[in-house]
């Protein structure tokens, strides 16, 4: 079964404007992408899970708490399962791999957090493999004091 994976990405500026890119970032498996925010910040949406389809997230606006958890039991997976947590911004731009098996939820943590999800299933493929938990199923959205 695959990893979490980060991609890095960049951006060049100059007196034109600004370029943001992911060259490492191959689309030939997305088969369609679509655009996500809420109506207010430290909102959660979680968890939502596939047996079959891979995502590849990206913050284009704000900052999230991006989160995913390996699924070991469809039906009722441990809730002692690692949660893998990284905090995606415009800021520094980096796309986050979650692989097939995995559940995944988003915290924004910004006004006006607008977060793109790219998928490797059409729309029919993933409502048939389409898994969805309580946002509290695992916590980790409490953001730690430092």
């Amino acid at each position: 079964m695959s990893k979490i994976k980060i991609l890095e990405a960049g951006s060049a500026i100059d007196d034109r404007g600004e370029v943001i890119f992911a060259n490492e970032f191959n689309m030939k498996k997305i088969k369609r992408f679509y655009i996500v925010s809420n109506h207010r910040t430290n909102f959660i949406r979680a968890w939502h899970g596939h047996k079959k389809e891979n995502k590849y997230v990206m913050v284009l606006q704000g900052a999230a708490l991006v989160c995913a958890v390996k699924i070991d039991n469809w039906k009722k997976p441990s809730k002692k399962n690692k949660i893998e947590r990284i905090v995606l911004s415009e800021k520094k731009q980096k796309i986050m791999f979650i692989p097939k098996g995995y559940a995944n939820g988003f915290k924004t943590l910004k006004s006006n957090t607008k977060i793109i999800f790219f998928s490797t299933s059409s729309t029919t493929q993933s409502l048939k493999d389409d898994f969805r938990f309580d946002y509290n199923y695992w916590n980790p959205w409490k953001i730690n004091q430092r």
